[in-house]
């Protein structure tokens, strides 16, 4: 049987995923890394990346029947290289905030929001910076199209991830033509020798073809896999997180929960303002996408439940981290629909929402407020989607259209707790699916088998529909008007202790700098 395999380079796991001609999972292979902070700059070292790149494949049984391949990675970020495709500067990932005066003046220029994570933005502060790689520079790429380049000799990257590397026109399904003759007006007074065209990797569509393993592909990879396996467009971890959850046609969206939240909703029109908020980004075939992204999720809630763990080790139970969890998700639902007064800032970092450098972890009550066990676990799961629901609001006032949203990750492993949570905080119903299960690697495997097994004219929206979800077990909740009366009290609660948040970061940090 034809399999196809998709990989993804996310920001903790390398991970490959082998679907079948049903197009369900039926192998896989993974290798931990993470990021390593150097010289004040979030990094990981490239040849870590082919190491593990190696050790997922390996873990795939049937790599012989493999027809088709994709790689995809965390979006974002500066990979800077010379002419023949040597490393300029260590790699600057997503989790970086260094390029705030770029970002600020790109979005001023360009009328559309540039946030400090795009690879726009890090190319324009290493200019600006004056750094000494820039006038060397021939290609920027993310850290999946360069992977696909060394692996085909193809640079070029999917629709999707090009809108983390700088501004898409969703109708020409491309660059946005007045944004680079502007970005290379606002360039000429450095007359440095290349021009934004020029650096850029080509962009493609879902479907198109974009190359094949070459021979010396095959040898970075210890001849795993041979020569002439075609490849699908590159992608990024959003755009496959998309494909994973069926979530690629207008009206509907996605949010991935875990340490990180983000949701993504396709539009069926453009938004009227810009809004700092809010990143514009595509599908893999080009629709446009408002994201919602937010740097805390479940972090603080996670040290709290261990926390709890240390209680009940004193009284000699020692459950399992899936039967904790369980037990204190479903504890939270005796809860009062607003917490009952009892509020919870989880900020273990900055907040590029609600524009926060930095963060401190707060629990805050009123005097009278029920203080209960379930008020205070469902407060602090309410606090990893209360950030996002302040996104998610602006687009209502937009009047975006969402009629399902798709959540996945850590915070709906327990069944139904945070799946009913987010239907109230989104005022949209949510459907969680068993085949989510393996994420980005997964949704990147179905736009490989889509490169090569899709019917003349057959969109990403119809291939999936008519292939992979038609059958696929799903539950979904709709929005319950008590929990959604609730949240709305506790966001509002939740806004104003937001200058309690400001103060503390100020407080600390004054007196952290005083010492």
């Amino acid at each position: 049987m034809n399999t196809y395999l998709g990989i993804e380079l996310g920001s903790t796991r390398i991970k490959a995923v082998a679907i079948d001609e049903t197009l369900q999972p039926v192998s896989s292979g993974d290798y931990n890394w993470k990021s390593d902070f150097e010289n004040g700059i979030w990094t990981y070292d490239l040849s870590e990346a082919w190491r593990g790149l190696g050790k997922a494949i390996q873990g795939v049984e049937c790599k012989e029947s493999i027809k088709a391949i994709g790689i995809s990675g965390m979006m974002h970020g500066y990979l800077a290289f010379d002419r023949d495709w040597n490393l300029l500067t260590p790699f600057r990932t997503w989790q970086n905030t260094m390029t705030a005066e770029a970002a600020k003046e790109l979005t001023a220029l360009f009328s559309f929001n540039i946030p400090q994570r795009w690879s726009i933005a890090h190319l324009y502060q290493a200019v600006l910076n004056g750094e000494a790689h820039i006038d060397r520079i021939a290609h920027i790429t993310t850290l999946a199209g360069y992977i696909h380049f060394m692996l085909t000799g193809v640079n070029a990257v999917g629709i999707g991830e090009a809108s983390g590397i700088f501004p898409i026109d969703s109708e020409k399904l491309g660059y946005d033509e007045r944004m680079l003759d502007a970005f290379d007006a606002l360039m000429s007074k450095h007359r440095l020798p290349w021009s934004i065209r020029e650096v850029l990797p080509d962009v493609l569509q879902a479907g198109e073809p974009a190359g094949v393993l070459t021979d010396t592909g095959a040898q970075l990879l210890g001849g795993l896999l041979p020569a002439g396996i075609p490849f699908a467009p590159p992608e990024g971890d959003a755009g496959t997180g998309m494909v994973a959850t069926n979530a690629v046609a207008p009206a509907t969206g996605n949010v991935s929960a875990g340490t990180s939240i983000f949701s993504m909703v396709v539009l069926e029109r453009p938004l009227k303002n810009v809004y700092e908020e809010i990143d514009m980004v595509t599908t893999p075939t080009g629709k446009p996408v408002a994201m919602v992204h937010c740097n805390n999720c479940t972090n603080d809630s996670n040290e709290w439940i261990s926390v709890l763990r240390e209680t009940a080790a004193l009284f000699g139970a020692d459950p399992t981290g899936g039967e904790l969890y369980t037990r204190l998700y479903e504890k939270s639902l005796e809860g009062d629909a607003d917490c009952g007064g009892v509020l919870v800032c989880n900020y273990m970092a900055g907040e590029g929402v609600t524009h926060f450098d930095e963060g401190r972890p707060l629990v805050v009550r009123d005097p009278g407020a029920k203080f209960t066990l379930a008020n205070f676990l469902r407060a602090t799961l309410y606090a990893t989607m209360a950030t996002l629901k302040i996104g998610m609001d602006i687009l209502a006032k937009e009047n975006v259209c969402i009629r399902s949203l798709t959540g996945h990750g850590g915070l709906f492993k327990t069944p139904l707790v945070g799946q009913r949570y987010m239907a109230a905080a989104c005022h949209a119903p949510v459907t969680c699916m068993e085949t989510a299960g393996e994420g980005g690697p997964y949704g990147m495997a179905l736009l490989a088998a889509y490169a090569v097994c899709r019917q003349n004219g057959e969109t990403l929206e119809d291939y999936l529909n008519r292939n992979v979800f038609v059958s696929v077990s799903s539950t979904t909740l709709d929005p319950d008007p008590t929990d959604v009366l609730g949240f709305d009290r506790y966001i509002q609660k939740y806004q104003q202790l937001l200058a309690v948040e400001q103060s503390a970061v100020n407080h600390i940090s004054l007196k952290e700098r005083a010492l």
